[in-house]
């Protein structure tokens, strides 16, 4: 047995495979619940969609000059200019 794997003697011992349980039984399968994994932030409801949007070097500098969050008030920006509100 190679070394990495002689600490599981502890745990199984000299129980042959065939006295381990089929966990892949109705009965397992029942009982075991499924971890559902879920990664990252939640799916917005209405995604947004990534473009390339050529701008006068002033007016990116001028949203950036306030700060963190400056793509978010050039969006409401643009949404006022176009008429869709807040």
């Amino acid at each position: 047995m190679a070394a990495s794997k002689e600490h599981m003697e502890q745990y199984l011992g000299d129980t042959p495979d065939e006295d381990l349980p089929d966990m892949s039984s109705d009965y397992w399968v029942k009982r075991i619940p499924k971890a559902k994994v879920s990664r990252g932030r939640p799916k917005a409801l209405t995604p947004k969609v990534s473009t390339t949007l050529r701008l006068d070097p002033d007016v990116i500098e001028a949203f950036k000059a306030d700060g963190p969050g400056w793509q978010s008030r050039m969006n409401a920006a643009l949404r006022k200019a176009a008429g869709l509100g807040p």
